[in-house]
Formats: C-alpha cells, structure tokens, sequence
C-alpha cells in the first residue's frame, strides 16, 4: 500500500485565539505538540501581509521546535519570501493572498504569474526549501506548475467541501480525480486541503495520489470540545481508516 497518507494540521487559528485578545496564549508550540501527540505528520501556518493570526515570530519558533516538519503558507510577496529563505522552513506553499478576505478563496492563477513564480521556486529550491502551489483542480494551472518546476501542488478543495447538493460535490469531486491523475503524470506530488472536516474527509480519500492533508478550521473547531490531541487523533483514524 506504501506510506500511509500524512496530516499535517494548520494552527492559525490557535493564533487566531491568542491575537483576539494580544495575550501570550494560546502557546503555539504547545499546540503543535499536542498536534505531534495526535498523529500528525506536519504542522501548517499561514503568515500573512496582514499578520492576522501568525506572526514571524510563531514561524521562527516552530522551525526552532523542530519536532514536525514545517509547511509554510505565504503569498509571492518580496517581503514573506525574504522570511521564508531566511527562516528556512521544510516546505512552502504559495498561496494567493487578499487582504479582505477571510481565508483563501480559490487557487493561485499559475499562468498569469508564470514569471514572478518561476523566480521565486528557483529561489526557494536554492535553499533546499519545497515548493508546493495551492491550485484549482484546473488543467492548465496544474500543467503550468510543472513547468515553472513545482514540486507539488495542494489542490484546492473548497468547491467541493462546500457543495451543498450531492450532484454538485461529485462534479467537484470528479475534478479533483481528474487534476490529481494529471498532476501525478507531471511528476508533481499531489497534496489537498480547504474547508475538509471529519464529515467530508472520506470523499476527499477518494482523490487518487494522495500524499498530504493540509487541515486547519475543522480540527481546530472539533479542539473545543474534544482538545486538540484528540481531535487531531480522531482526523488521523479516519484518514488511516
């Protein structure tokens, strides 16, 4: 069967939790250990231009921690890459920013950025950091990342998580199989996250080529009732299920 798909959990919004009030807590390396404990393969943050949850600080002090690989969410901006190849993290993912937004609304038009992306992979790829590209499930978008040499993509699962008829979902979920076996033919390793909690993780397993989850809200909200270890034990079980 091979190696058993990873988790990795985005803690944002336990920064969220700590920048509501501009208190020392919630500790975010207490909150990715407890996320170790659970069965996690990696831990997600986003730092935003606007710094609305993480902070440059938080980013420093996990790839200090150290005990889970870092993925590092960011927009192609000078300024996030600069912190980016100095604090080094395991993984990158460039992800299209918008400062009214309240969280990431869609994927990243490849195409269009082809130049600044290019630039910024090689970068990146410099200092031995991977590249992944948070993507629609759309043909020329996945086709352009591996040209402009990403090595994986995260597609954006959005559409479908949030579908609210059954027809729809499987249309979206369609997509996504389709993306996923053309990314995989590209030789571009296929990760997925957006709006995934324990309802809708199973049709997510359906995607063929799977090697990482990136799931932040849902667990973070299952935390509140259950912690935050047994949350992300319970995301694990059904994953591994």
């Amino acid at each position: 069967m091979g190696e058993k798909m990873r988790l990795q959990v985005n803690i944002d919004h336990v920064a969220t939790l700590r920048e509501v009030r501009k208190t020392p807590y919630p500790d975010i390396l207490a909150a990715a250990e407890e996320c170790r404990l659970g069965g996690a393969r990696g831990i997600t943050v986003h730092l935003r231009e606007d710094r609305r949850h993480i902070q440059e600080a938080d980013v420093v002090a996990l790839k200090k921690w150290g005990r889970l690989p870092l993925n590092l969410e960011m927009a192609d901006s000078p300024e996030i890459v600069e912190i980016a190849l100095q604090v080094a993290p395991d993984e990158v993912c460039i992800v299209p920013e918008r400062r009214q937004e309240l969280t990431t609304e869609g994927g990243l038009d490849v195409d269009s950025h082809r130049k600044s992306l290019t630039r910024t992979i090689s970068r990146l790829h410099h200092h031995s950091i991977r590249v992944s590209l948070f993507v629609d499930p759309d043909e020329v978008q996945i086709r352009t990342a591996a040209e402009i040499g990403a090595r994986c993509i995260e597609l954006h699962t959005g559409n479908y998580c949030d579908a609210e008829r059954p027809e729809i979902a499987q249309l979206e979920l369609d997509k996504l199989k389709r993306a996923a076996q053309l990314a995989h033919e590209r030789g571009l390793q296929v990760n997925a996250g957006h709006g995934i909690n324990y309802a809708n993780v199973r049709g997510i397993l359906e995607i063929p080529h799977l090697h990482t989850l990136n799931i932040g809200h849902g667990i973070i909200c299952r935390a509140v009732f259950v912690g935050l270890r047994e949350a992300v034990r319970q995301m694990c079980c059904l994953i591994e299920a």
